[in-house]
């Protein structure tokens, strides 16, 4: 399968009062076409940033993108002018963002703002537009959208507010879906029927989506491949099933091990010992090394590139497990 994007070495950096805070530190991944991968790690190990880098979306100051390169149908999307990439942005990638009630105009009804991209970017007349943005809001499975597309963001529920957000985000059938935990201030039925939609809308439409997330149990249902966060690094990254059967990294088992099983294979559930590393503290050595249980000498001293261990599976760890 043609790769889409690829992400080589992206470093970015928030030059803040506290200190410089090292919020990615080298990530490299890439996404093929019609492809789902699954970018899972703890909060604050650089998920986020990962995504709102590649699309320039970093607040500079105080964020800066250091160096690394996203390479996007043949370009650099670093390093494209803004008119271009305002192109690319909402049109060719688009991206369903954690909270949509802040993420949403709350003076703009939701009709117009579902609307607005297809304007700019498509030439659609407001009528035409407007038409549109009620079979997308019916195919989110928004009921009565005809009559709703004049509402605004506070007079829909949470559930209703991410189904607009996905509208939005598909208006303009893009090539990639970023979904940036997008079921996170839901309930559980509701996150359910959130990633059943995704899903769904991927099938249908064959569009590539990169699925953020710190929920392990919602990535083995949907990606085909996984991308462990920690500290700013990629530390594993392997096919789902290869993942989940054998992790090779001591922080993938440790998240893995923190997971309830059905198969009665561990019935008492782990945690990882300490905390993650700060992030304003440069890190010398392995980032995981202070909680690993596995760790040596040269974990402290020297930190592990990304090596691949069987064709398909890559991890940055010098021990083998």
């Amino acid at each position: 399968m043609p790769t889409i994007l690829k992400v080589n070495d992206l470093v970015t950096k928030f030059y803040t009062p506290d200190g410089t805070v090292h919020a990615l530190n080298g990530i490299s991944f890439q996404l093929d076409e019609s492809e789902t991968i699954g970018i899972v790690g703890e909060s604050g190990c650089g998920k986020s940033v990962s995504m709102l880098s590649i699309l320039r979306l970093i607040p500079q100051p105080p964020g800066k993108i250091e160096r690394g390169e996203a390479i996007f149908d043949g370009r650099d999307l670093l390093s494209l002018p803004m008119d271009e990439l305002r192109h690319v942005r909402g049109f060719r990638i688009s991206m369903i963002f954690q909270e949509p009630m802040t993420s949403l105009n709350p003076v703009m009804t939701i009709g117009a703002q579902i609307a607005e991209p297809m304007i700019e970017h498509l030439g659609m007349t407001k009528d035409q537009a407007t038409d549109r943005t009620v079979e997308l809001l019916e195919l989110v499975g928004l009921p009565n959208p005809r009559d709703r597309i004049a509402d605004y963001p506070h007079q829909f529920s949470g559930g209703m507010r991410q189904r607009a957000m996905i509208a939005m985000a598909l208006s303009c059938n893009p090539q990639i879906l970023i979904a940036d935990e997008p079921t996170t201030a839901l309930d559980v039925t509701i996150q359910a029927q959130i990633v059943d939609l995704v899903n769904r809308l991927q099938d249908q439409l064959g569009m590539a989506v990169i699925w953020i997330t710190h929920d392990l149990g919602v990535v083995a249902r949907i990606v085909q491949r996984v991308v462990v966060f920690y500290a700013g690094y990629v530390v594993e990254a392997a096919q789902v099933k290869e993942l989940y059967a054998n992790p090779r990294h001591p922080y993938t088992v440790g998240l893995l091990g923190s997971l309830p099983r059905l198969d009665g294979k561990h019935s008492k559930l782990t945690g990882i010992e300490g905390v993650p590393p700060d992030m304003v503290e440069e890190i010398i050595g392995c980032p995981f090394a202070p909680r690993c249980l596995f760790v040596k000498d040269i974990c402290k001293e020297k930190n592990p590139t990304l090596r691949d261990i069987n064709g398909q599976h890559e991890i940055a760890c010098w021990v083998d497990i």
